[in-house]
């Protein structure tokens, strides 16, 4: 497999400058999946790691994720809510755009508006729809209020979601962008490479990288062997089968993150036959999340307990763990007259995780007599496939503050990016009164009532957490194992070649 993986990886086009393989001129290469020919360097439209990666270096946030996923700054210098949560005064600090314009309270407010407008299907959509645009204003070229419809203590963990980016007032081509990120733009060619170059009038300095170069290759082993080949320095999105071979080699290093990204399986709850709940507990009592870990995982991960979010700030610790039981898994069908009851289950190799884990999951519920088929789909559509297609599909979701993850993902207004389809009103009260909690322990404590009737309701079966593994060669420095989503993954600007 690695001889066939490293020949394709032999064939990988190289970007029209000179210099461009990896020991040419200081240039970083960097191995991701693509999305093909569909792709843009639009921030606001990223969905998928590459997107938000190449995001991260033509463009900056207002703050940033720490690996708990509190907050940092980053464009905003301070900023501060009045008593009811619901007017936020920013500060921002003195940075620039590529061609020289500062960053002002009116590019915050443009990019604000445009993530908001159902015209651009922004991904961080979700996180704005609380903003009153209409008196929200810019105070100075520096200081921008900003007026929400509702309390929300939780609203500065919306300016570092993916897709957040801060754009220059006015634009609307991102074909050649301009932003205020460390590195910008050269050349890019959607399905193929994209180069950038280093900005030497960043806000907190210069990149110590001259170029940086992102390059498609969706196979982890077709990415594993382009880098032991010395094609790549960076190889994005390893699994643990892969982990397992460059532990051992020496041409290359291993960066793992613990438990960095959610695998789950999302039961549709609007659905037969997971609307009935009996169904839908027989299912989540049936399966051995520890053996998936050990086995799907290769022991390289942690049990989930259909939570989001473990180890991050704010998750449900006190929720008990759900175990296996086979018994009460099957009684639960009996009552629900669902004895012999057969479905598919959606996965693809979009996650290297994906398919043996269902392979497994489809032998632990023959257990309890239920018949399940999986099915693959392809790694291009996936995510956008099964948020309407199928009753049953494997899903990630790799670190994010855990309001804002039940924010997107469980409110009654979350639409299409709510896998499971789960309303509750009591959930949704249980959410906006946690919002407009001042006080942090008591904001917590909601939070947790809120996860508790999600672990019940919710129709996500979160079965494990997987280490987030990506490697380097050994001429790479100033890269560390980083959180998903974090400030410090897939930040380049601090990388030296040599």
């Amino acid at each position: 497999m690695l001889t066939t993986a490293l020949g394709a990886a032999a064939a990988l086009p190289l970007a029209g400058c000179a210099g461009a393989g990896a020991g040419g001129g200081g240039r970083l290469r960097a191995a991701f999946p693509t999305s093909g020919a569909k792709e843009s360097l639009d921030p606001h439209t990223s969905s998928l790691f590459v997107d938000q990666a190449r995001a991260k270096a033509l463009f900056d946030t207002l703050v940033a994720y720490a690996d708990d996923m509190s907050v940092v700054p980053r464009l905003a210098e301070s900023w501060e809510p009045d008593g009811t949560g619901t007017r936020w005064l920013i500060r921002l600090r003195q940075a620039r755009f590529h061609d020289g314009r500062p960053v002002t309270a009116e590019d915050v407010l443009y990019s604000f508006r445009r993530i908001t407008d159902p015209a651009t299907s922004a991904a961080a959509a979700k996180q704005f729809v609380g903003v009153n645009f209409a008196v929200s204003r810019a105070r100075s070229a520096t200081e921008l209020e900003v007026v929400l419809n509702s309390p929300n203590f939780e609203f500065p963990s919306a300016w570092g979601a993916p897709g957040a980016e801060i754009v220059p007032a006015g634009t609307t081509d991102f074909h050649a962008p301009v932003g205020s990120g460390p590195f910008r733009f050269v050349d890019f060619q959607p399905g193929a490479s994209a180069v950038f170059a280093r900005f030497d009038g960043h806000w907190s300095g210069a990149p110590t990288l001259p170029e940086l170069e992102f390059v498609p290759i969706n196979e982890d082993s077709a990415r594993v062997a382009a880098l032991l080949s010395g094609q790549v320095h960076y190889a994005h999105d390893i699994g643990a089968n892969a982990a397992r071979q460059l532990e051992a080699d020496q041409r290359a290093q291993l960066l793992s993150a613990e438990r960095s990204t959610m695998q789950a399986v999302a039961f549709k709850v609007d659905r037969a036959p997971f609307r009935d709940p009996r169904v839908l507990h027989a299912v989540l009592r049936g399966v051995d999340r520890r053996a998936l870990v050990d086995v799907a995982l290769s022991g390289k991960g942690d049990v989930g307990n259909d939570l989001f979010g473990k180890g991050l700030r704010h998750y449900a610790e006190n929720v008990a763990q759900r175990p296996r039981d086979v018994d009460r898994a099957r009684a639960l069908l009996r009552d629900a007259g669902a004895e012999g009851l057969a479905f598919d289950l959606l996965t693809s190799g979009a996650d290297p995780y994906f398919e043996p884990a269902a392979m497994l999951i489809a032998q632990q519920l023959g257990d309890i007599g239920i018949r399940v088929t999986p099915q693959v789909r392809p790694s291009e559509t996936y995510f956008s496939d099964i948020k309407e297609q199928g009753v049953a599909a494997h899903t990630r979701t790799a670190a994010l503050p855990v309001a804002a993850f039940l924010g997107q993902r469980m409110t009654s207004g979350s639409g299409t990016n709510n896998y499971t389809h789960f309303q509750s009103p009591e959930f949704d009260a249980l959410f906006s009164t946690a919002l407009a909690t001042a006080d942090e322990g008591e904001r917590a404590r909601l939070l947790s009532q809120a996860q508790q009737l999600a672990h019940e309701r919710s129709g996500l079966m979160v079965w494990g957490f997987s280490n987030w593994n990506v490697a380097v060669t050994g001429d790479v420095r100033g890269l560390r194992a980083a959180t998903p989503n974090s400030l410090d993954w897939a930040r380049f600007d601090r990388a030296e070649l040599g």
